[in-house]
């Protein structure tokens, strides 16, 4: 089908087009995923703000999934020319590019449309094509733990990271696996229209906005013992009170736990270090207050535990790769006032 026979937003909004390359042999649950997600976001005029469109490497008609049933696709390879973001789920089916990082004709030639500049993600094992076209030398990149060793093998030219739910860098972003292409999906969404949008998207689905931690959590472990304490509980009671300062063994102390034990206890339910944690709570913290408040950079730094503005400033290029005044007039430009009410301060 040629490009401009797919239908396109009305005249006065123009969506972000969003295509998902269907391969053989695709896991439906992770194309799903895409569409839920860029499904939901709408503007204040309740137009949606995300157009998603499927597509294979093939003309229109049935792909295969790895369940007991197709999926008949309506456009082409021509829709990848049209995308402003392109999703590619994993496959059970990905042959040559599996097994030896090699792009087959059809798949390379349909990845050739693809416009310089577009925004291609990957989510689980989708990162095998975007490595064999290329797109990830030199780069950090993730998969699901279990194939990060077998991925790092076949692209010694990629820098593979197995702990990580997804890695944004840039116009290349890629996920761990199955679920952890919500938390892809949901962060592009918040990338391009802040946080209240996508948290709005994230209740919708009934999922968290945000999860901490990375894959470590995930990989199976000797079953604990029944009896021993979880951290949950002073994870919960440092998030009342992010502002403070918050010491290690302060947190140790709530779970009755030496300092050595809690940071063992910690890293194992959460897959990060206490600290790590931390300023991933006060990160997400200030970004929030930058987006949705009038706050000053000094209040936002002070209300989100930075203490002071240059403290975060470096927290925030560390995390995020700007300024906090960069990242609020990016978000404001993007999304527009967000009509989530200021967080409460328990500063003030």
């Amino acid at each position: 089908m040629d490009p401009a026979e797919l239908p396109h937003p009305s005249a006065d909004v123009r969506r972000h087009r969003v295509v998902v390359l269907a391969l053989d042999g695709l896991l439906p649950f992770e194309m799903g995923i895409a569409h839920r997600i860029f499904g939901s976001p709408r503007d204040g005029r309740g137009r949606r703000l995300y157009e998603v469109v499927t597509c294979s490497v093939r003309p229109p008609g049935p792909v295969e999934t790895d369940a007991d049933f197709a999926i008949h696709v309506a456009h082409g390879p021509q829709a990848l020319a049209t995308a402003d973001t392109v999703i590619i789920p994993a496959s059970y089916e990905l042959g040559p590019v599996y097994e030896r990082g090699e792009l087959t004709g059809e798949l390379a030639a349909a990845l050739a449309l693809i416009r310089p500049g577009t925004r291609i993600a990957s989510i689980c094992t989708g990162v095998y094509v975007l490595a064999a076209a290329g797109h990830l030398d030199g780069r950090r990149a993730t998969t699901h733990w279990a194939d990060a060793e077998r991925l790092q093998r076949l692209f010694p030219r990629v820098e593979v990271d197995p702990d990580v739910l997804f890695i944004d860098d840039g116009d290349i972003l890629t996920s761990a696996g199955v679920a952890a292409g919500i938390d892809l999906c949901l962060h592009m969404v918040r990338r391009d229209h802040g946080a209240a949008v996508a948290n709005d998207v994230a209740r919708r689905t009934v999922v968290p906005p945000h999860r901490d931690g990375g894959q470590a959590q995930y990989i199976q472990r000797p079953v604990p013992d029944p009896q021993q304490a979880s951290t949950s509980g002073a994870r919960a009671w440092a998030l009342g009170r992010l502002h403070e300062p918050i010491q290690l063994r302060d947190m140790a102390a709530r779970e009755a736990m030496s300092v050595r034990t809690f940071t063992r206890r910690f890293r194992e339910e959460a897959g990060i270090s206490p600290g790590q944690w931390l300023t991933q709570q006060r990160v997400e913290r200030a970004r929030h207050l930058l987006e949705s408040t009038d706050l000053s950079v000094d209040q936002v730094a002070r209300d989100a535990g930075f203490g002071t503005a240059q403290s975060m400033r470096q927290h925030l290029q560390a995390a995020l790769g700007v300024t906090p005044t960069a990242y609020r007039r990016t978000f404001r430009a993007a999304g527009g006032r967000q009509d989530a009410p200021a967080a409460p301060s328990a500063a003030r």
